[in-house]
């Protein structure tokens, strides 16, 4: 049986072959992630490589005036902090933890060490990347182009399939920071959801009643940014016996 804290809760990690995942797991550190904790700011040194397992990150742009609006969501698929193997250190966006949970973070030393090897870990983190860049330029579209009760149910099938489960504790402040707008936007949007029986909320906790129908509900760019993380990240590198747990 799988222990309740494992690295290989997290899909990168879970691809791995034994003889990378051992190498690695030395210098993997569990650790809780809480609700709005700052994982890294605007500007700021990385010191190390995250990957989420039962928590949900939100990487932000900040405005000066202090206005925030999401780019891109990473979970159990994926890592946080590319711009250390990306050459950057810094990054002009800010990740905060939007669901509370765990994960495993790796020194930036180790993690450039390992990356220097031109193994498994950097052609995973590579496809990864490429996946997120996806994501942020859809989430752009969406965000000019889509309604705000389509970007809402973009927004929840993308964080439901980085997280176990049909629930998420969420308060709808949140949610506006997150999608950039006005609190009573979202409390209309997450109406017209819950009067259709999609979701139900209810004191900071959203729970998927239908997600078939969120599907049906949401626009286009869901579907974009699914199949491109479906295609580059089966977690399964050609000729390499599936390690995944």
């Amino acid at each position: 049986m799988a222990s309740p804290h494992s690295p290989r809760q997290n899909h990168i990690l879970a691809a791995l072959p034994e003889e990378d995942y051992a190498r690695l797991l030395p210098n993997l550190e569990l650790i809780p992630m809480p609700l709005g904790w700052a994982v890294y700011e605007s500007g700021g040194h990385m010191g190390y490589l995250y990957f989420p397992t039962t928590s949900l990150v939100s990487l932000l742009y900040v405005m000066e005036d202090g206005a925030s609006a999401e780019i891109a969501i990473s979970g159990n698929e994926g890592l946080v902090g590319i711009a250390l193997f990306m050459g950057g250190e810094t990054t002009p966006s800010r990740a905060v933890v939007q669901s509370a949970g765990n994960g495993y973070r790796l020194g930036a030393h180790a993690a450039k060490k390992e990356f220097a090897t031109g193994g498994y870990l950097q052609h995973l983190a590579l496809r990864y990347t490429q996946a997120l860049i996806t994501q942020m330029s859809q989430t752009a579209v969406c965000n000019r182009h889509h309604a705000l009760d389509q970007q809402l149910c973009r927004w929840l099938l993308l964080s439901l399939d980085r997280l176990s489960g049909d629930e998420l504790k969420m308060t709808q402040e949140l949610i506006a920071n997150m999608l950039g707008v006005r609190r009573e936007g979202v409390t209309e949007a997450a109406g017209k959801l819950q009067a259709e029986g999609l979701i139900q909320y209810s004191r900071g906790r959203i729970k998927v009643l239908d997600r078939a129908g969120l599907e049906k509900r949401v626009c286009e760019c869901y579907a974009v940014v699914k199949r491109e993380y479906d295609r580059l990240l089966p977690y399964q590198i050609p000729g390499l016996p599936n390690t995944a747990t």
